[in-house]
């Protein structure tokens, strides 16, 4: 196996755990949505994602983005957006 498919299967696999999460706390909320900012914030999901000598004002979501899509497109999570919050819930599993 080479890097880049150890990289993509590493996503695979943060992936994975993400949707767990989602689905195990999908019962605490109403409809099964689950806040963004809940998911982030409890897998500590916010990073700096620039280098240091370059401006970026506080920590972004970035990485549980790239995660949430890789689950939407596998038809795993839906998406839901009230105003500037955004919802995701497990798909029928």
């Amino acid at each position: 196996m080479n890097r880049k498919q150890r990289i993509h299967e590493l996503l695979s696999k943060m992936s994975d755990e993400v949707f767990e999460y989602i689905r195990e706390k999908k019962t605490s909320y109403k409809d099964g949505w689950v806040p963004a900012a809940h998911i982030k914030t409890a897998l500590e999901l916010n990073f700096v994602c620039v280098p240091k000598n370059n401006k970026q004002y506080g920590v972004k979501g970035w990485l549980f983005a790239i995660l949430a899509r890789i689950l939407e497109d596998e038809g795993r999570i839906e998406h839901y957006k009230d105003g500037n919050r955004s919802f995701f819930r497990s798909i029928n599993t």
